[in-house]
């Protein structure tokens, strides 16, 4: 893991199309802003976790379900 140390209104870049800006800092918590093309997803941790699960879930077959599809003749 690379560890970079930033100010507020401070940026770091990715790739050559991603720009990570810290925002604001209070606390503990700090705001980033995130500035990407549209074609790539930004998600919080848990929300990509979250989408991953409910993607392998509907991508399983259950033995009922493959049952109830029409016959091909």
């Amino acid at each position: 893991m690379l560890v970079l140390s930033r100010q507020r209104d401070e940026s770091i870049i990715i790739g050559d199309n991603v720009v990570v800006t810290i925002v604001d800092v209070r606390g503990d918590k700090v705001r980033l802003g995130i500035e990407a093309p549209i074609e790539i997803s930004v998600h919080r941790q848990e929300v990509y976790e979250a989408i991953q699960r409910e993607n392998r879930k509907a991508a399983e077959i259950k033995t009922e379900d493959a049952q109830r599809l029409p016959k091909q003749s």
